[in-house]
Parts: C-alpha cells; sequence; structure tokens
C-alpha cells in the first residue's frame, strides 16, 4: 500500500493528485495535510512560487509518514510587462530527494494583473472577476482565461505526470545500480 501525502486541501490540486498517482500506485491512500508553503500567499514569481511547493512537499516527510509527499503551488510571474499564470509542484522522498515540474501558463488581463501589484490575491480577484466563489478550488485562472480547454487540475495533473515520471526512473536506475552490485 502506498500512502501519498498531499500538501493542501485544495480540491483542483487533491483531484490531480488522486487522478494521476492513483493511475500508477492503485492501491494508493490519499491523505491531505493543510502545510505551510513558507512563501508569499500570492508568489510572484517563478522561484517563488517553485520554492513554495518544494516547502510544502519538504514540510509533509519531515511531519508525517508516506510514501512520498506532493506540494503543488500556483502563482504569478511578470515577463516583459505582462503577468503570467505560473505553476510548479514538487516531490519528496524519505530519502530526502526533491523532483520538481512546472506547468502551463496563461497571460492574465492588466487589470487582474494590476491588482496583484497592488497586493491582491489572484483566487479572491478571480472570484469577483468571474462573480462566482472558489474560482481556486475548480476552473482555476487557467480555466477561466482558456474558455475552460483547460482546468486547474488539468494543469496539475500534467504536473503530477512529470512527478511521477522523475521519481519512477530514479527508483528504476536505482534498481539498476544495485543489480549491477550484485
Amino acid at each position: 500500500m502506498h500512502k501519498i501525502l498531499i500538501g493542501t486541501n485544495n480540491r483542483a490540486k487533491t483531484k490531480a493528485v488522486e487522478v494521476v498517482a492513483g493511475k500508477f500506485y492503485p492501491d494508493a491512500i490519499f491523505v491531505n495535510q493543510e502545510v505551510s508553503s513558507q512563501v508569499s500567499n500570492q508568489p510572484m514569481s517563478n522561484e517563488e512560487t517553485r520554492q513554495g511547493a518544494i516547502n510544502r512537499a519538504k514540510r509533509l516527510m519531515q511531519d508525517f509518514d508516506g510514501i512520498f509527499g506532493i506540494g503543488l503551488e500556483g502563482g504569478v510571474q511578470e515577463i516583459a510587462d505582462t503577468m503570467y499564470v505560473c505553476n510548479w509542484g514538487a516531490l519528496a522522498t524519505k530519502t530526502g530527494e526533491v523532483f520538481t515540474a512546472t506547468g502551463a501558463g496563461v497571460a492574465l488581463p492588466k487589470e487582474i494583473a494590476d491588482s496583484l501589484k497592488e497586493g491582491a490575491e489572484l483566487g479572491p480577484i478571480m472570484d469577483v472577476y468571474t462573480n462566482k466563489k472558489g474560482i481556486r478550488h475548480h476552473e482555476g485562472a487557467i480555466g477561466v482565461f482558456t474558455n475552460g480547454f483547460v482546468k486547474r487540475s488539468d494543469m496539475f495533473e500534467h504536473i503530477m505526470l512529470l512527478l511521477i515520471g522523475q521519481y519512477e526512473l530514479s527508483l528504476k536506475t536505482q534498481n539498476a545500480k544495485l543489480d549491477l552490485q550484485e
């Protein structure tokens, strides 16, 4: 049995972990543990967003028992006067290995970027923008600005595939090294 730790209670992120990891580990038990990203509530760069995902994954493995911990973090980054959604994931193991991956991004309208620069968080801004509640748990900003073609959970599913692929390659490589030593 695989106990997989998820460093959030966000429904879109949880769905992504359960869908993808469930394909590779059908006997998995998923445990959500809200852990701090130790970065801003609204990460404003790729670097900060990535660090938040790493911090969540590592904290899970420090505080709880599982085969691995998953940290998923959403943020924004500015490139050439355009603000984009950015997303990162991290998978931390019991042995201290950390794998990271990034996902899709989409440009945000100027009025949303301006609010972010003034200190607002994307989730609440999107709730006002769409006149809906809890956008971050459902389609997310990426879903809104791709007309529903890519939802937040879809984007994090892609990140999960990248993370599990790296993790499984690491296991395969470790096993090959052990076979050579025998």
